[in-house]
């Protein structure tokens, strides 16, 4: 019996059951543009959703040739971009294993021809509901849009597919001309042209300035014990200017020092000083540009990021900013709810508006987007940093006090204003205090001191101490910075906010304007494509025509206007100054310049060349002789390496200065600060010259010495 029950037990565990394996669930497929987008949505969507990137745009035009066939209606010849063959193959192959296919390319024009091009390649539906947007990366946002996806918005395409058949159609029709009639690898496009112009015109008023000169008297007067400083105003009442020296000794003469003037007016008032709107692309840019002295690429860049996601260490990244090409300074209502609870909470409830302020469109504004913006106000830039580079905080910090700002009260500054009158002689004197500060709790746009001035009435006397006459003259219109650039293009319409950055980065890569202490000059050679485009295709640099264009694409996206006609009419008129173009441009030469020195490999005179990052010496002989040597400028400091050479200005290959030693190689010395041919008196460590907010400084680069230079 033991013997068969064991058999039986061992039959039991021997029988093998048949299984079947499951098929993995299908899951469905999200497509974005870039990588740390994808992996920030992927952790909201969860194991049902696959997210990928496209890298961008999947297809392009040609760069080889026009690759728009202006006989058939511009139809645009659209190819795979190259390099992007692999990335093409995987998002085929995703797309045939997944349940259902979504578009999730950034809210805009282009994000939109970035859905279509990726619909086309994948031979989607376009009548599909698979069009996905969100302003801001967040989990709420995020699964929210997924709730009602749409279908690929074409006006939004067809207006993407107008401005690069028109930016094609400018830049490979003039650009041939440039290269046959100047030199090879230059460019030229509709809103590059008019920046180019814009910058030129700016150089012209300078250049053609004229200094006029003005005075002012400064005066010191005291009341019992306080002083106080007024200014000049006019005589009777009437303001009056002070042309030259001899208007200020005629007002002097009139003067008794030995009388005290009578206090006539005291005027007190309560001004109230509303705080901005929150953040479009542009004024970001410029704000950045000039308080934290961001390049504008260098902006974008960072808000991309901000936008994208951040790893805050609390589940999934998140997206701490809405999305930042916008030109509208429209807030959302529930981020307006989050913001009041939030400064009644930081601040107390007298700071927070009632009705915070409302920004003005500019003309041709979409309006399609919120303003840019924290995504949750709670999330302060002081939580934020240990998890952001210090680009990153700096702009959330910009960013976030400004939003915050906006919904916040006005500061209400109490002012006087006290005239002063002697022998028909007016003096004005002006003081503020800030009574309550508002929204300058959390941004200031520059340094506020009050300027308090004695308890002065109407009858009252004040002796003047002192005066001091100052003689000025007026100054020219600055050169342009990026913002001031940035500010000007968009007054005049000119652009749009995703294309302010690639175009301030093309003129400058085309090496038409540089940069000198974050002001643009144009170079010679920006001076020369100017003139030939400005008498050979004078609407192209016209700034209300290509602004015309523009409101004409928004035409078309919405839907009021046929893209190929808005085309059309641009083309016709154009194509007919090109051909005349063609006939009429002489060839200019460049002439190259002597440099003064022989080639040290055959001996023919040395000349100075342009290149694509400035001036350098050349042998004449080229091609035969194909030796050159960058422009340097001598410091007259002896290397403190080698003490045989001498310091050198050079330009690194991003058109940075350092300094480097003039028998390099043989000498390795290099350093971005300059020194200045003197020892640190603790260390004996060499000098240099750095620059500091205010100012420069001489210091020692071991940190143990420090000195101010005189102005």
């Amino acid at each position: 019996m033991a013997t068969k029950t064991t058999t039986s037990k061992t039959k039991k565990r021997t029988t093998k059951r048949k299984t079947t394996r499951r098929a993995k669930p299908r899951k469905k497929l999200v497509i974005v543009e870039s990588p740390s987008k994808a992996k920030t949505i992927g952790k909201f969507l969860g194991r049902s959703y696959k997210v990928v990137a496209s890298l961008g745009h999947v297809r392009d035009l040609p760069k080889s040739r026009m690759g728009v066939d202006v006989n058939n209606n511009y139809h645009p010849d659209y190819i795979s971009i190259r390099g992007k063959g692999d990335v093409i193959k995987e998002l085929r192959k995703d797309a045939k294993n997944a349940k259902a296919v979504y578009l999730a390319s950034d809210p805009d024009r282009e994000g939109e021809a970035i859905a279509w091009h990726v619909s086309n390649i994948l031979k989607l539906d376009n009548k599909e509901k698979n069009r996905v947007t969100f302003n801001e990366i967040t989990k709420d946002a995020v699964k929210e849009a997924f709730k009602e996806p749409r279908t690929i918005n074409m006006d939004l395409v067809d207006a993407q597919q107008a401005r690069r058949v028109l930016d094609r159609l400018v830049g490979y029709s003039i650009s041939p001309i440039l290269w046959k009639k100047v030199k090879k690898g230059l460019s030229a496009g509709r809103v590059q042209s008019v920046t180019l112009n814009l910058i030129i015109q700016r150089e012209n008023e300078i250049k053609n300035f004229k200094p006029e000169e003005y005075w002012t008297i400064e005066a010191e007067f005291k009341h019992g014990q306080d002083q106080f400083k007024a200014s000049f105003y006019g005589e009777n009442g009437k303001k009056e200017k002070l042309h030259n020296n001899a208007d200020v000794q005629a007002v002097l003469s009139k003067l008794d020092k030995r009388k005290h003037f009578a206090i006539t007016k005291v005027a007190r008032r309560e001004r109230r000083r509303l705080p901005q709107p929150p953040y479009t692309t542009s004024t970001m840019q410029q704000d950045a540009n000039r308080r934290l002295k961001f390049r504008t690429r260098k902006t974008m860049m960072a808000a991309q990021m901000l936008y994208e996601g951040i790893d805050i260490k609390q589940g999934a990244a998140v997206g701490l900013i809405t999305y930042m090409r916008t030109d509208s300074t429209r807030i959302a209502s529930i981020a307006k709810h989050e913001a009041s609870k939030f400064i009644h909470e930081k601040y107390g409830g007298e700071f927070a508006a009632v009705k915070p302020v409302k920004g003005k469109l500019p003309e041709g504004a979409q309006d399609a987007h919120e303003a840019i913006r924290p995504t949750s106000v709670y999330r302060t830039p002081a939580k934020m940093k240990p998890y952001l580079t210090n680009d990153q905080y700096k702009l959330y910090s910009l960013i976030w006090s400004r939003f915050v700002a906006s919904q916040m009260t006005a500061q209400v500054v109490d002012t006087m204003t006290v005239d002063l009158e002697q022998n028909s002689v007016d003096f004005r004197a002006n003081g503020s205090k800030v009574k309550f500060p508002g929204f300058t709790k959390v941004y200031q746009r520059g340094v506020e001191k009050d300027n308090l001035l004695p308890d002065l009435d109407e009858g009252d006397t004040a002796k003047m101490v002192s005066d001091d006459p100052a003689q000025h003259f007026t100054q020219p219109p600055a050169r342009y910075t990026e913002a001031a650039l940035i500010k000007t293009l968009e007054q005049n319409g000119v652009g749009r906010p995703s294309t302010y950055a690639p175009t301030l980065d093309t003129i400058q890569r085309r090496y038409y304007v540089r940069l000198v202490s974050r002001h643009f000059e144009p170079t010679e050679l920006g001076e020369i494509v100017n003139r030939i485009i400005e008498k050979q295709f004078p609407e192209i640099v016209n700034a209300k025509f290509t602004a015309d264009v523009e409101g004409e694409l928004d035409q078309v996206e919405a839907g009021k206007r046929n893209w190929v006609k808005v085309v059309d009419s641009f083309y016709q008129p154009f194509s007919k100054e090109v051909k005349a173009a063609e006939a009429k441009v002489d060839k200019i030469q460049m002439r190259d310049e002597l440099a003064g020195m022989d080639c040290d490999i055959c001996g023919a005179p040395m000349v100075i060349k342009m290149g694509r990052y400035g001036k350098f010496y050349a042998c004449s002989r080229f091609p035969k002789c194909r030796n050159t040597k960058a422009i340097v400028k001598n410091t007259g400091v002896t290397c403190p390496k080698c003490h045989l050479g001498t310091v050198v200005e050079r330009k690194s290959k991003k058109n940075r200065t350092f300094y480097g030693c003039s028998r390099y190689p043989d000498c390795d010395f290099v350093s971005w600060d300059k020194p200045i041919g003197r020892n640190c008196p603790k260390d004996g460590h060499f000098l240099v010259e750095k620059k500091v907010k205010g100012g420069r400084q001489v210091v020692c680069p071991n940190g143990d010495y420090q000195e101010n230079v005189q102005k």
